[in-house]
C-alpha cells in the first residue's frame, strides 16, 4: 500500500506553532507519499454521543464526520498536530479520538482490524521548555495506538507560545527533518513495556 498521510490539525487557530512544525516536518515527505490536511477547526465534529451499546450503527455518509472517517480509513499514517492545551490534547482532537470509538461498531468496517498496523504519529507546540509535562498527552496517542494495534511514531516536541515561536526551535526543527523517517514500533501499553 502507498503510504498516504492524513494530517489532522487540532488547534483552534490556524497557522499555530504545531501546524507550522507539522508542515516543516511533513516538507520532508517523499513526493511520492499522499497528503491530506483536515483542520478539526473548519471540520467540527458534533459533540460525541456514545451510542455503541444502544442503536444499530450506519456508516457516516455526509458531512464532517464521514469526511474524517473517510480519511482516517485511507491514511496508512496519521499525525495528530494538537498544541498542548491543559496538559493533553485539544478539545477538537479528544471529540475526533471520541468518534473512533463509535466506528468500532461501524458494520462492515472492521475499524480496529484495518487500523492495525497502521502509525498514529502527533506534534505539538507547547509554551514550556520543559517537554516532560507534554507526557499526558503522549500517553493519549500512545494508549490509543496501543488499543487499536497500530504502530507509534512518537510525538514531536516544540517551544512556542506567540505565533510563529517554533520557527526559532531550531532543535524542533532539526528533529522535523527526520521525524518520519524513523521507524515506528509497534505501540504498547505502559504495562505491556518490557523491562530489561
Amino acid at each position: 500500500m502507498t503510504r498516504r498521510f492524513l494530517f489532522v490539525l487540532g488547534s483552534s487557530r490556524s497557522d499555530g506553532n504545531t501546524e507550522l512544525l507539522a508542515r516543516r516536518a511533513a516538507e520532508q515527505l517523499p513526493p511520492d507519499v499522499e497528503q491530506q490536511w483536515i483542520d478539526l477547526a473548519e471540520h467540527p465534529l458534533p459533540d460525541f454521543e456514545d451510542l455503541r451499546h444502544d442503536t444499530d450503527h450506519t456508516r457516516p455518509t455526509i458531512g464532517n464526520t464521514a469526511l474524517l472517517f473517510d480519511a482516517t480509513l485511507a491514511a496508512t499514517d496519521i499525525v495528530i498536530a494538537s498544541p498542548l492545551y491543559w496538559y493533553s490534547v485539544s478539545a477538537h482532537v479528544k471529540r475526533y479520538l471520541d468518534y473512533w470509538s463509535g466506528w468500532l461498531r461501524t458494520p462492515g468496517v472492521e475499524f480496529k482490524a484495518t487500523m492495525a498496523g497502521r502509525t498514529l504519529w502527533g506534534v505539538t507546540a507547547l509554551a514550556h521548555e520543559e517537554f516532560e509535562v507534554a507526557e499526558p498527552l503522549i500517553g493519549t496517542l500512545n494508549n490509543s495506538a496501543a488499543y487499536m494495534g497500530m504502530r507509534f511514531g512518537g510525538v514531536l516536541l516544540g517551544n512556542g507560545s506567540k505565533p510563529g515561536d517554533v520557527l526559532r526551535d531550531t532543535d524542533a526543527l532539526a528533529r522535523a527533518k527526520t521525524f518520519f523517517e524513523q521507524e515506528a514500533p509497534l505501540a504498547r501499553f505502559p504495562y505491556e513495556q518490557v523491562t530489561p
